[in-house]
Formats: C-alpha cells, sequence, structure tokens
C-alpha cells in the first residue's frame, strides 16, 4: 500500500474542494448573503491545509489497482465530510449527520433531501447544494488527474475505481488527456443548457441551479416544487438534457471525432433509448385516465420528464408521481434499478450489465439446448472478457446482498415496506426520492440518525460502484502483501 501517494492525493481533494467553496462566496456576493464569509474561510483553510500536505511530492508515485480503490474510497469520505461543514456552521442545517446525508446526497448526485424547506436557504447554500452535483457528476478525481503526474498507469487505475460501468476505456492514449475530454464535452453540454433555459424565460440563478443538477443527474431543486412551477418548455428541455446526460459519453465522443456509425452501432445506448420510449408510452397510457392531467401533451410531458429523471437518476419532478397508478410506480421502480448508462453521469445499476445479463440468460439456455456449441457474450459486436464477466457477476452480488442488509437497517425505524425499500432503492441507485414517506413531496428527515447513516453509506457504495467503498472496510486492504 502507497500511504504517501493515498495522503498526497487526499491532499489534492481537500486543496480542490477549497477553491470549488469560492463559487458560492461569489454568489454571497451577488446576494449579499452573510453565510458567504462562513464558505471563504472554510476554503481558505481547505487550501490551506491541503496545500501543505500536497506541497511535498511522494518519491514513489505509483498507485496499484488496491490503492486506486483505496485512495477513491476517502476521497469521496473526505469530500463529503469537509464539505458538510458550512451548513453546520451557518446553522441552515445544524445537525452534522443531516449536514452529512445532504452533502453525501449533492456530490453522489442523488438529490435525497431531509429538508422540507429547500426555500428557507441562502442564495448561497442553494448554489452549494447545486454545484455538488456538477462536481460529483464527473468525479473530482477524473478534474484531479489532469493536474497531477501520473506513474506506470496509475491515473488509470484512478479512472477506474471512480467512473461508473463495468469497463473504462481510453479515448486516447493519456489518461490526463482523457479527463479533459470528458470535462470540456461535460462543461460544454452544461453551458448549452444553462442558454437554452435563460432562452426560454427561466431565472438565471435557477438556470445555473437546475442545470448543475441536470449536467450531474443530481436533483436537488432549489424550489419546494422541484420543476413543477417552471413552465412546459422550460420542463422540455432539462426533460431532454436529463436523457442526454444518461447517455455514455463515448457516444458523445464518437460523434465529435465524427464517426456517427460507430456511436449508433453501441448497444447500450440503443436499448437505453427503447427502455426510456417504452416506459413513455406505457406510463402516458396508463395515467392518461387519472384525472391529473389535462390534454395528451401534459400527460406526455409528465411521463417523459419523470421517466427521464428517474432512469437517468436525476430525481427532479414535475408531479406527485405516488399519486400515479401502481403499474406506472412499479415501473418507475424497476427504472430505478436500471439507470443510465455506462460511462454518463447517471447511477444505478447500468444499462450495459442489464444486457450481459439477459445475453448471459440466454446463452445459458442455449447451451442446454446445444451442449457442445461454444458461444460467447458479445456487445457491441466484440467478446465481454472473462474479467469483465466475473466482476459483473461479483458487482451483482454485492449489489443485491448491500440491498437486502440497507432495507433491514432501517426497518428498526418502523416505517412501511414502500418507504423503505423505495429509500434504499433511490439512495443505493443515486436516483434521489422514493414513494410513500420518501416520495417526491417528502423527504429524508423522518429516519433515526442510524438509518440516515446507512443511506449515505448506500450513496457513496452506489456512486462508485461498490467496491472502492467496500475496500475501505476490508481488513486485509491494509495490509502490506
Amino acid at each position: 500500500m502507497n500511504y504517501s501517494m493515498i495522503r498526497f492525493i487526499l491532499a489534492w481533494v481537500l486543496k480542490v474542494e477549497g477553491v470549488l467553496m469560492l463559487l458560492p462566496c461569489i454568489i454571497s456576493l451577488i446576494y449579499r448573503d452573510p453565510e458567504g464569509k462562513v464558505y471563504l474561510l472554510l476554503a481558505l483553510a481547505a487550501m490551506l491545509v491541503g496545500g501543505l500536505i500536497s506541497a511535498r511530492r511522494p518519491k514513489n508515485m505509483e498507485l496499484y489497482p488496491k490503492d486506486g480503490f483505496v485512495a477513491v474510497g476517502l476521497s469521496w469520505v473526505l469530500l463529503s465530510a469537509y464539505g458538510a461543514l458550512p451548513f453546520v456552521f451557518t446553522g441552515e442545517i445544524p445537525s452534522y449527520v443531516d449536514a452529512f446525508f445532504e452533502i453525501v446526497s449533492g456530490f453522489t448526485t442523488t438529490g435525497s433531501s431531509i429538508l422540507s424547506d429547500v426555500e428557507a436557504l441562502s442564495h448561497t447554500t442553494l448554489l452549494w447544494r447545486s454545484f455538488s452535483h456538477w462536481v460529483g457528476g464527473m468525479g473530482v478525481l477524473v478534474f484531479i488527474l489532469m493536474m497531477i503526474p501520473s506513474q506506470n498507469g496509475s491515473h488509470m487505475n484512478l479512472m477506474k475505481a471512480e467512473s461508473p460501468g463495468p469497463e473504462v476505456s481510453k479515448f486516447v492514449p493519456k489518461v490526463r488527456n482523457t479527463a479533459r475530454i470528458l470535462y470540456r464535452l461535460y462543461l460544454i453540454m452544461t453551458v448549452v443548457q444553462i442558454v437554452l433555459l435563460l432562452a426560454a424565460g427561466m431565472y438565471w440563478f435557477d438556470a445555473l441551479c437546475i442545470s448543475f443538477g441536470t449536467a450531474g443527474t443530481g436533483g436537488f431543486g432549489i424550489l419546494n416544487s422541484s420543476c413543477g412551477s417552471y413552465t412546459p418548455a422550460q420542463q422540455w428541455i432539462i426533460t431532454v438534457f436529463m436523457i442526454a446526460f444518461g447517455v455514455n459519453f463515448s457516444f458523445y465522443y464518437l460523434l465529435k471525432i465524427r464517426r456517427p456509425k460507430d456511436a449508433f452501432k453501441m448497444e447500450e445506448v440503443r436499448y437505453y433509448i427503447i427502455i426510456i420510449l417504452l416506459a413513455i408510452g406505457v406510463i402516458a397510457w396508463n395515467i392518461s385516465g387519472s384525472g391529473m392531467y389535462h390534454g395528451v401533451e401534459e400527460t406526455v410531458r409528465a411521463s417523459a420528464f419523470q421517466v427521464g429523471s428517474i432512469i437517468t437518476t436525476t430525481g427532479f419532478s414535475t408531479t406527485d408521481f405516488d399519486m400515479w397508478p401502481t403499474l406506472s410506480k412499479t415501473i418507475l421502480v424497476g427504472l430505478m434499478v436500471i439507470g443510465a448508462c455506462a460511462g454518463s453521469t447517471g447511477g444505478g445499476i447500468k444499462v450495459s450489465r442489464f444486457v450481459i445479463c439477459l445475453k448471459s440468460v440466454k446463452q445459458a439456455i442455449y447451451a442446454i439446448a446445444h451442449p457442445r456449441a461454444v458461444r460467447k457474450i458479445r456487445m457491441d459486436g466484440h467478446p465481454v472478457p472473462e474479467n469483465i464477466m466475473r466482476s459483473l457477476y461479483g458487482y451483482m452480488v454485492a449489489y443485491f446482498a448491500i440491498f437486502a442488509f440497507s432495507v433491514l437497517a432501517v426497518s428498526v425505524d418502523n416505517f412501511s415496506f414502500e418507504t423503505n425499500f423505495t429509500a434504499v432503492a433511490a439512495t443505493l441507485n443515486n436516483i434521489g426520492p422514493g414513494l410513500a414517506q420518501v416520495g417526491p413531496t417528502q423527504n429524508f428527515g423522518g429516519f433515526s440518525i442510524f438509518s440516515k447513516l446507512v443511506l449515505s453509506f448506500d450513496m457513496l457504495a452506489g456512486r462508485l460502484e461498490l467496491f472502492p467503498l467496500l475496500m475501505i472496510f476490508y481488513p486485509k486492504t491494509w495490509k502490506n502483501c
């Protein structure tokens, strides 16, 4: 274990978080919020401490895969632990556990909240909550990879541990350049959404916060109605961009380098679009007779917004879908688990994993019917390597084990099974709202301290694809071998 390199990375995380806290300080100047002083002091403290610790570079800059996983897991814990302090010191969320839950939800792009009245927060804190989505969407370590030097592929070990999906590939030979490409695409898409929302008449602060939440597929709204108070045109723009940010960024890179045929050959993207269209169609049909909506456009818009929000794990809402018929709610719960594409900013198990699992079932049936035949599982025309298959099966077992344990753990609060099950589904899949007492018009404030810590663990585990966080609790991780 390269402890000095892990310390170096953690120092960079603290230093970068201090720099990021300067953006809320700017907002505090515009709105003359006194809370800005707290953010400024914490920003300076983080930059000073992080700068002092990272000033001395380790002699050995190499990170092995195990080190990479541990560094990523600890980085996200540190990022959240320090990021919660502004909420506490400003007095806007006095309880540290509540503040920790809130900022973990922000950085992991979950969008679950303990707050019953978000409009009571200062503009400075509202910006920090939403900005945390944008930071966590692409990953803070992906950002840091553009700046720190690497040795013997260490950058790739960090990127694999932080990036969502069963497989991570480089667009270009150098990982640092890949990180730059990812953030360039991410930034351009965010700016385009901000411009379109402004053109549609949205107030600039709302456009900024909503775009941060959409880009990171987060879901923190700045209004108690989430996105329900915005105009139909603004809701459609948000819907399109939620779905767009749930697409594998490799798709956009292939379009960028003018290889559209290769882009549209990606099976995962095709299945992702098909699932969305089918879900929108069925739900629109199912809720059309509920009397909640007037006209085809409003019905389809409500269906499309909620489907886009749930499958991409964004978590915005325009309506109380907890009032929808059982069929529609069941479809939404299914979309919670499926999630977005690998290599996107979305959460969930990922479409690619489901596609591979379904192909595994098909292969097993084929092997029974044709025992002498040899057939490999393929994605995008290429065989899926055995190590990826082993990793996928391990992930699925770990996912359902954590899911079951978490539901059992939070049930000590004696809420309904629907509440407990969807609370875990919403946090482990980084979605935001669930059903019943954690529905789109409710919040997570009623859970006990113990349950909030369990759900915070779920949010971190879900964002980091389980294993970086599990590695921290594995005793042999800390033994040099």
